[in-house]
């Protein structure tokens, strides 16, 4: 799979998003995550990830607009946060967040989580918003096989992405044999497992045998699992390595090592046994 920064994946409504993208989790509203966002368009990054639980949307649109891309090279993630699910709320949600964000479309909306008893409702808006023209794709995060299915046997569109933890501690290779046979695009948060997977000698390894960072290596390894990539960072040197990682290509040998680290171990909450 031949990639460059500036590549993109088809959705599977016809619409492209960038393999590579800025998260912006945890990255303060303001100063710091305008800096963060600039710095990522520097860079050639065109995609950026954000959440009305972040409070950082005002930030990113802020940030987008000083850089001078224009606004229709940029792939805006944003999603609803599980307090405002529901048909009405999740509406009222998306307005607030398109009005922080300062934009008139939103590339790609998500269900933050699935919360039990809401979600279809809350995927039904989803569906009203998308109808509307008011975002370009729709999708979830956070949902297990059968969450997915409970969206399936429902649904008028179906889920373009499914944005899960992922990393080699938690390869996640069901979810994603089921996102691929349905033509749900899984997307991974937390790729680097907040900096565990950055120590491991395996990694370390193959990092040392390509010239390249453990966490290029790891990044790597989601790209060529097709796994479409959002490391967050604030710092530009981070920044820019991150998306260093087009020059060169794990073996099969190299990505079953890789593979073989699976631990099913999260670093965040499990979707199933979730305190929402």
């Amino acid at each position: 799979m031949s990639l460059r920064l500036d590549s993109r994946v088809t959705l599977n409504n016809g619409v492209t998003m960038p393999w590579l993208g800025l998260g912006v989790y945890k990255v303060e509203e303001g100063e710091e995550v305008e800096r963060a966002v600039q710095t990522a368009l520097q860079v050639g990054y065109r995609s950026i990830d954000t959440a009305a639980l972040y409070r950082n949307e005002a930030g990113v649109g802020r940030a987008l607009r000083a850089s001078g891309v224009p606004r229709d090279e940029v792939f805006i993630t944003t999603k609803v946060w599980n307090s405002d699910q529901g048909y009405d709320s999740t509406l009222q949600a998306f307005a607030a967040s398109r009005e922080k964000l300062g934009v008139d479309v939103v590339d790609l909306y998500l269900i933050h989580w699935p919360v039990k008893g809401k979600y279809l409702d809350t995927w039904r808006a989803l569906e009203t918003l998308y109808e509307e023209g008011k975002v370009r794709a729709i999708g979830v995060s956070n949902f297990q096989i059968h969450h997915l299915q409970d969206i399936l046997a429902m649904c008028k569109v179906r889920p373009a992405v499914n944005q899960v933890e992922c990393h080699p501690y938690l390869t996640q290779t069901e979810l994603r044999t089921f996102c691929e046979q349905h033509e749900i695009r899984m997307e991974a948060w937390s790729p680097l497992a907040k900096g565990r997977v950055l120590d491991d000698p395996v990694v370390q390894a193959i990092a040392r045998q390509h010239g390249k960072t453990p966490a290029q290596v790891v990044i790597r390894w989601h790209l060529q699992h097709q796994v479409v990539v959002i490391p967050k960072s604030v710092r530009p040197e981070r920044i820019r390595a991150n998306a260093d990682v087009f020059d060169f290509e794990l073996s099969a040998a190299d990505m079953a090592a890789l593979d073989g680290l699976n631990r099913h171990e999260r670093t965040g909450p499990d979707p199933d046994h979730f305190d929402f």
